[in-house]
């Protein structure tokens, strides 16, 4: 089992992939934005895909790192 997660997601992701799963309160911190968001873009199905582990909801931060890069082809082909 991996050690638990320390220091900033952001950091982790910009240097490769961490080897766990992301929380919920981990995109949150990544995108800066509160916890509650995320669990909106859940319900709205428009955040980065995630899963459930039993009651755990988990992201593969390969899933979020294409979510990054697709939202950001969107807003280049806007511009």
């Amino acid at each position: 089992m991996s050690a638990p997660f320390k220091g900033d997601p952001r950091e982790t992701l910009r240097g490769g992939l961490p080897d766990r799963y992301l929380t919920p309160g981990d995109i949150a911190d990544m995108f800066g934005v509160p916890l509650e968001t995320v669990y909106q873009w859940r319900r709205k199905r428009t955040g980065p895909p995630g899963f459930r582990i039993g009651k755990h909801l988990r992201y593969d931060p390969a899933d979020v790192r294409a979510y990054v890069a697709q939202r950001k082809t969107v807003r280049q082909g806007a511009a």
